[in-house]
């Protein structure tokens, strides 16, 4: 068991994540894993958890800490009707399967090599929201099986390598397909669920006796910075919420979008140092 003053400081550094991570969700209305993430890593780096398993530790908390929030997120709007619950249906087994694989793929590669995938991913989905237009469609409605199920296994794997719910990468797929951004967003409530439950496990299993963990850790999960970071991330994010009413959704748009190219340009850095 580590000094009492040694955890009270882990405690606070957390805590301090979980506000500014609250409060960056309610400004750009994310679900929390794009903004968690590379906070986490800088956190965790402070706290001098090894590089070996400091980013898989900031990816499987992430997950963790999203499975109560898509849950609550999902039912909300199920009840709303907006859901394509047939959609989430036909993903049941694929998006699970891509988050449990991204898992296993996380415990065997460096930091450094899931540092880049977060990286090249996120710059990706900066140039998305940079070059953003409502019109833009790969197609008029989504696409059958076999490349409906293909597609939710990547973006399991996609979202497991970024500790991220999935809303963002889905809502892309959606919207590019023919459907709505309201119902994009909905759907990937549903998606959260079906992406964090089994990422959480898999991060469990893939970290299980890895060493230089942070106290109170079972495998790549830390559960102080999940048990502080949730009801924090709640009581902060309507303060975000409201700075995001003053300003219009370009702004919005192009705010998250440099936060993610900061966030991809740190990763490159840290890289390469």
């Amino acid at each position: 068991m580590p000094p009492i003053t040694e955890l009270v400081y882990f405690a606070l550094a957390i805590a301090a994540a979980g506000v500014v991570a609250g409060f960056l969700a309610g400004v750009f209305g994310i679900g929390g894993g794009a903004i968690l993430v590379p906070v986490f890593y800088q956190v965790f780096g402070l706290l001098a958890v090894p590089d070996e398993v400091r980013m898989q530790l900031s990816l499987g908390t992430s997950l963790a800490i999203i499975v109560p929030t898509s849950i609550r997120s999902f039912l909300a709007h199920r009840k709303r009707g907006a859901v394509d619950i047939d959609l989430l249906k036909g993903w049941i087994v694929a998006v699970p399967l891509g988050s449990l694989m991204a898992a296993g793929i996380a415990g065997y590669v460096s930091g450094e090599t899931l540092m880049g995938v977060f990286a090249v991913i996120a710059i990706l989905m900066a140039v998305r929201m940079f070059f953003n237009r409502e019109n833009w469609r790969i197609a008029d409605d989504l696409p059958g099986n076999p490349v409906r199920w293909i597609a939710g296994v990547v973006i399991g794997v996609l979202s497991g390598l970024m500790g991220v719910g999935g809303g963002v990468i889905n809502n892309i797929f959606m919207t590019t397909h023919g459907r709505t951004i309201h119902q994009a967003v909905a759907t990937s409530s549903g998606l959260g669920v079906l992406i964090s439950i089994p990422g959480l496990i898999g991060y469990i299993w893939a970290g299980w006796g890895a060493a230089g963990l942070p106290a109170f850790s079972t495998g790549f999960i830390n559960w102080i910075a999940v048990i502080l970071v949730i009801p924090l991330t709640l009581l902060v994010a309507p303060l975000g919420v409201r700075t995001a009413h003053a300003l219009d959704r370009r702004k919005l748009e192009i705010g998250f979008g440099i936060f993610l190219t900061v966030t991809a340009l740190r990763f490159f850095y840290a890289m390469i140092n």
